[in-house]
């Protein structure tokens, strides 16, 4: 098996600008642990946490549970826990699906597909180097959908 092509590692420094939690409609995934987690957080129930701040997304006839977004402006969707200026309002529950942007398994394809990326996320392929071990480890886990 040959080397990935990021195989000398990428950079990535998130700058908290906001841009990978808001522009197109998307999808969050959560799972049940991180439902629980985020219904503790707003003292709700599971259920109530659930009706109000998910949704379910039927992929390839498979269910998954994404969080809320909101639009915000025309063309502009953000994700129901993005508060302008502020960023993550749940920051230290967020989905695993968060924490590991922009690790994820799509956006490390191929070298077009991270550039892509990176045209609207001005953290990567700036500051601290990360290790082809550490990306590949932080992707096998990125909370997204296989």
């Amino acid at each position: 098996m040959s080397d990935p092509w990021f195989a000398d590692g990428l950079r990535f420094s998130c700058t908290r600008c906001g841009n990978c939690c808001t522009g197109a409609p998307g999808f969050t995934w959560v799972n049940d642990d991180e439902i629980a987690a985020l219904a503790k957080r707003f003292s709700l129930t599971i259920e109530t946490f659930r009706s109000v701040y998910t949704r379910t997304v039927w992929r390839q006839g498979v269910q998954h549970v994404s969080l809320n977004d909101r639009r915000v402006s025309r063309g502009n969707h953000a994700c129901v826990f993005f508060v302008k200026g502020t960023g993550c309002s749940v920051y230290e529950d967020r989905p695993q699906q968060c924490r590991t942007w922009p690790f994820w398994r799509r956006n490390l394809a191929t070298p077009a597909d991270w550039a892509e990326e990176a045209r609207e996320c001005p953290g990567m392929n700036l500051g601290k180097l990360h290790a082809r071990s550490t990306i590949e480890a932080i992707a096998a886990g990125d909370g997204l959908p296989s």
